[in-house]
């Protein structure tokens, strides 16, 4: 199975999009090689600006080339993304609703080497809590091409996180459909709801095969869309199997899981369980090993499941 980082996948789809769409703008914080935005400005270079390390005044920026008619997008770390020029995406952006395209790379610990510094697990967290803002997490290159492509589209603030490490290519090439705020289906399963997000979603695919050879029907759900959640997805989910369990490469507080959790409790109460970022910050590692270190694997969420099917 090839492996594609879904941050390769936005520089690509970037300039091929940029090409067609005049209005695009792309601003970087000094770090276009590795956002990827580089493979814009090689093939738009009078609407690529190089904002230099100053995210505060870049999302300042795009929302003053958003509110004159442009469609920017902003992208560097989500560590610097989320987290430092938070207030002006809150104040600037999403308070007057514009149309700015907030595209954040190197999120999660899978950031690997460069340790808990640059290791954003908090990021979903602080972007769903600002009203107005769509979150976007996809799970592979596919599916981040097709996330670019329906942002475009839409006309209101965005934050798509994406990966510094290749990932399993898992969604089909020909004829994916991307919707925002519509979760997809992958497997279908009847004793518990495996609801994953980003790199997860692989892990999420490999437990329920773990989960059937010991005879446990998991249904999987991609959400791709932590807000607007799929609500309906999720309720009819929970009313099949009784029990969910989430996984995503963020905290457990204030991520997927408790948008879920959110969710569930609302409309139809069931048990969820989260396969997370359990309270605590990252370390330098290879993505492999802080992955297992953390309890982000398949094994891990088949663990879950089985705790869940105690409970349930």
């Amino acid at each position: 199975m090839s492996k594609i980082a879904t941050r390769e996948a936005y520089g690509k789809a970037l300039a091929r999009i940029g090409q067609e769409n005049e209005n695009i703008v792309v601003l970087d914080a000094d770090l276009s090689k590795s956002t990827k935005t580089a493979d814009f400005k090689k093939v738009c270079p009078d609407r690529f600006i190089n904002m230099g390390i100053a995210e505060g005044n870049m999302m300042t920026v795009a929302a003053g080339l958003a509110a004159c008619g442009k469609i920017p997008f902003a992208s560097t770390f989500a560590m610097f993304a989320a987290g430092r020029a938070f207030e002006q995406i809150r104040n600037s952006i999403c308070y007057p609703k514009l149309n700015v395209k907030v595209c954040a790379t190197h999120a999660g610990i899978t950031v690997g080497e460069d340790g808990a510094s640059h290791q954003s697990v908090e990021d979903i967290a602080l972007m769903r809590s600002i009203p107005n803002m769509v979150v976007i997490s996809p799970s592979d290159a596919v599916e981040a091409e097709a996330a670019i492509e329906a942002i475009v589209k839409y006309n209101g603030p965005c934050y798509v996180r994406l990966g510094r490490s290749g990932v399993p290519v898992i969604n089909d090439n020909e004829g994916y459909k991307f919707e925002i705020g519509k979760g997809v289906t992958l497997r279908e399963g009847k004793d518990v709801a495996i609801v994953a997000t980003g790199i997860m979603v692989d892990a999420a695919l490999e437990a329920s095969n773990l989960l059937a050879e010991e005879g446990i029907k998991a249904k999987v759900i991609n959400i791709h869309t932590i807000k607007p959640i799929d609500e309906e997805l999720i309720i009819k989910a929970a009313r099949e199997t009784g029990l969910i369990v989430t996984a995503e490469e963020h905290s457990v507080i204030g991520g997927l899981g408790s948008a879920v959790a959110e969710t569930v409790t609302s409309l139809h109460p069931v048990p969820v369980l989260k396969v997370g970022i359990k309270d605590t910050f990252g370390e330098s590692g290879k993505p492999a090993e802080l992955l297992k270190a953390y309890g982000l694997t398949a094994e891990d969420i088949v663990k879950a499941v089985k705790k869940g099917l105690e409970i349930k």
